[in-house]
Order: C-alpha cells, then sequence, then structure tokens
C-alpha cells in the first residue's frame, strides 16, 4: 500500500506514456461502463478520447494502411483524463460507474516468441536439466556455461556456424531441445493466451499458487497486421513458470496460459516518421520488482541483444503458411535471466504475491502489475462473442 502523499502502487499517468508523449500516436481501450463493453481509445495531452464511433475495435485501427496518420488527425469523445482512469483502474475498490484501462488489443491473437537471447536461451536449458527443481540450478548453471560458453549471442540461428554448434554439442551430449530453437532455423512461437484474454496496467498478473519457481518476463511487443505488417509496439509481460516448463516442454501450455498471465500496455505506440522498427531494436526494457518482503531487483534487457531480428519472427509466425485474419500482437522474448537469490543462497528468483512488476521503456511508457494467484485473479469473462453482441446492441456493427 502507498503512504499518504506518495504515488499509488501502479504510478502515474507520466508513468503510463511515453517520454515524447506528445509525438506520440497512442491507441488504447477502456471498459466504459455506459456502454456496457469496451471502447478502443486515444491518448492526447494527457486525456482519454473514445473513438468507437469510428472504429469499433482495435483491430480494426490496426488493419488500416497507414493506422498512425488516421489516428493522428482522429476526433473522438472526450472520456476523461488519464490520471483518472488510470486511478480507478488500479483502486483497491474501483468504481464501476467510471472508465478504467484494458490490454491495448483485443481480436488480434495473442503469441510469444521464446529463447531469442542467448542468456535466456542458456537459462531454459537449466529448467530443463533441473526438471523444474529449483534447488538444482546454481550447480547446473555454473557447469552448463563451462561447458557451452556464455558467448552466443553473436551466433545467427541457423547458419553455417549454428550448425556446426550442434553437431559438437550432440556428440558431447549437451543438446537441448532450447538450444535447438534458440540457434536453429526455426524460432519457439507459441500461443500466450487466448483472444481477449490480456491483462493491461494497474492491474494483477496470476501465477499459479501451486508454482514454486516463476517469473516475470519483461517484452517489447509488436502489433502485426493480419498483412504481416508490423504497426506498432506496446510493452508486455510473458508471465513464466519455470518449474512447470522445467519439467516438460510439453506442459508449455499450462507454464505460459493461465488466467491472468499475460499483461500489454499501457498503449499501442503506433509506427510513424518518429517511432518505428529502428527505435525497437535499440529499446532498453527495464525490469524493476519490488516485494512486500523488502526483496528488490532491477534488471535490464537490451533488444540489441536479440538473437533473431525481429522481422525474421514475424515473417515465422505469419506468411504462406499461416494467417491471423485479426492480426496478431508477438511478445519478443527477454534477456531477463532471474537468478538473484531471494531467499536461500542457490535458489534464485520466484514471485511472492504482491511483488510489484514495472516494465518501461522510455519510448512506451511503463506497464505496471500486482502479482497474485492466477486462481484468485479476477476471472476472465468477457469473450469474443460477448464483445460482438455488445457492439451490435450499441450500433456499431
Amino acid at each position: 500500500m502507498s503512504r499518504p502523499g506518495e504515488p499509488e502502487w501502479f504510478g502515474t499517468a507520466a508513468d503510463a506514456l511515453p517520454e515524447d508523449s506528445e509525438d506520440s500516436v497512442l491507441v488504447g481501450r477502456i471498459w466504459h461502463p455506459a456502454a456496457g463493453g469496451p471502447s478502443p481509445v486515444i491518448v492526447r495531452d494527457g486525456d482519454i478520447f473514445d473513438v468507437s464511433v469510428h472504429f469499433p475495435t482495435v483491430c480494426d485501427i490496426c488493419e488500416l494502411p497507414d493506422p498512425a496518420a488516421v489516428v493522428s488527425v482522429l476526433d473522438g469523445e472526450f472520456v476523461g483524463s488519464l490520471a483518472d482512469i488510470l486511478a480507478n483502474t488500479g483502486a483497491a475498490i474501483r468504481d464501476r460507474t467510471r472508465p478504467w484501462l484494458l490490454a491495448p488489443v483485443d481480436l488480434q491473437a495473442l503469441k510469444a516468441a521464446g529463447v531469442t537471447f542467448a542468456v535466456s536461451m542458456l537459462e531454459r536449458v537449466i529448467e530443463e536439466r533441473a526438471r523444474g527443481d529449483l534447488s538444482l540450478a546454481a550447480d547446473i548453471r555454473q557447469r552448463m556455461l563451462a561447458d557451452v560458453g556464455a558467448d552466443l549471442r553473436d551466433l545467427a540461428p541457423g547458419s553455417e556456424e549454428a550448425a556446426r554448434l550442434k553437431t559438437q554439442l550432440v556428440a558431447e551430449g549437451i543438446w537441448s531441445q532450447y538450444l535447438e530453437v534458440g540457434i536453429g532455423p526455426d524460432a519457439e512461437i507459441f500461443t500466450k493466451g487466448q483472444i481477449l484474454s490480456a491483462m493491461g496496467t494497474a492491474v494483477p498478473v496470476g501465477v499459479l499458487a501451486a508454482s514454486a519457481w516463476n517469473n516475470p518476463e519483461p517484452e517489447v511487443a509488436l502489433i502485426v497486421a493480419s498483412t504481416g505488417r508490423i504497426v506498432g509496439a506496446t510493452l508486455g509481460n510473458d508471465v513464466n513458470l519455470r518449474d512447470v516448463e522445467g519439467r516438460s516442454a510439453l506442459l508449455l501450455p499450462l507454464a505460459k496460459d493461465n488466467n491472468a498471465s499475460c499483461a500489454l500496455g499501457p498503449f499501442i505506440r503506433l509506427f510513424d516518421d518518429r517511432f518505428g522498427l529502428d527505435r525497437v531494436r535499440g529499446l532498453e526494457i527495464e525490469l524493476d520488482i519490488r516485494g512486500e518482503d523488502g526483496f528488490h531487483l532491477n534488471a535490464v534487457s537490451e533488444m540489441a541483444q536479440m538473437s533473431r531480428e525481429p522481422e525474421a519472427l514475424v515473417r515465422q509466425l505469419i506468411g504462406p503458411h499461416h494467417h491471423y485474419p485479426d492480426g496478431a500482437v508477438l511478445m519478443l522474448g527477454t534477456m531477463f535471466a532471474p537468478i538473484q537469490d531471494r531467499d536461500h543462497p542457490g535458489e534464485g528468483f520466484t514471485h511472492k504475491v504482491d511483488d510489484v512488476v514495472r516494465i518501461s521503456a522510455p519510448a512506451l511508457g511503463t506497464l505496471v502489475n500486482r502479482v497474485r494467484h492466477a486462481e484468485e485473479c479476477e476471472p476472465w469473462d468477457f469473450g469474443v462473442r460477448d464483445l460482438m453482441r455488445n457492439l451490435v446492441r450499441r450500433g456499431l456493427l
């Protein structure tokens, strides 16, 4: 809880916005109580405007030939200040007669790429070898670094050099399915959650109560139109259960897709002349975790250290081999390797209930969530049928 005079745990409106917000084209979503459903919104000068009369869904905006050009001159209905709406979103007792923020995407598929950084690739191998046992991780980590080395970041996935390394590692008996997707030709791209299930900022994210080894994954998420064109970016938290995935990679759906286990936001920053893939490649994503027990962890994930190019990941996601008629969100992975001990030497990091997780980048703002057990988070109960019925009732379809 915040002390009197201190900012709330979820931060301020200024924190939620890019540092150059006046030069940013920002799209999001709110729950609009008067409409009984969600509305796409735009952000201007710290105020929120409903644009559902023009575009019923964020997906409709992202499918435009030039979304930023249209949104930058779009008129909308004033809903309220971002400060007030953010405060209601994160309030201990929310006023359900007033708007609150949602995740900034709607009909897009929720996808994620894994093992896209050398450091996190080695951590996935360690999880696999530890079979999900946190107490074994430190010793395995030391031996793995001695066997494989930490200089894999310059190795181009799918290259001849990568193939030679694979042959060598197989001969030495230390090949792993995570090394396969880390340096092999095919990326790991999986379904992170179901359509409309993502959480936004200032609300809880969930880990299963039975999980004893888990962590956030601070990431950039690309917004991809149905044509495969990248139209914007936002921040994401790909919450991960390390003990579950470590037991078996076939348990990846259980490790990744649970109630409230995907967070995106606060807003989509649409690509324009000021912000595009070049800036995304150079972003540094800061992670800050603070626990009720006094624990504090701060780390940075540098996009420049990705092993695969963002465009290459998008080409593996969508193309002649696979279509997404409503577009997709693609979380790009993280170099964050949570090995800082929290409770006992050698056991590394795992979440505790009420941890506050801040994921930020100057060009995208700050996504803030508090950790709860997934079973206790607000259930996801507004699906695609509900959205379609609501839009029809409002005369928007």
